[in-house]
């Protein structure tokens, strides 16, 4: 049972939100669990945003751009904020 939930835990698509807090918007993506958040910065280039500069934060940390959306314990739902770095 535990091989199958894991077989399934592939095709699992979790529906999230960036807040781009430099310029006000709220981009929704679906991404997958095993996805890095450099995957995501891909996306939001794919979608015109530049986002190499910048940094996602979740609950208020900084996330590292080899994490998965599982390692960073993201959820469906879940809205993260792309915001530049602190001078």
């Amino acid at each position: 049972m535990e091989g199958l939930r894991r077989g399934l835990g592939r095709w699992r698509r979790y529906h999230i939100k960036v807040h781009l807090a430099d310029e006000a918007l709220l981009l929704p993506l679906t991404v997958r669990p095993q996805d890095t958040l450099s995957d995501l910065r891909a996306q939001l280039v794919g979608r015109g945003v530049g986002s190499w500069r910048r940094t996602f934060y979740y609950n208020a940390r900084p996330l590292r751009d080899q994490q998965t959306l599982r390692d960073a314990r993201l959820q469906d739902g879940a809205v993260l904020l792309l915001a530049g770095q602190p001078r």
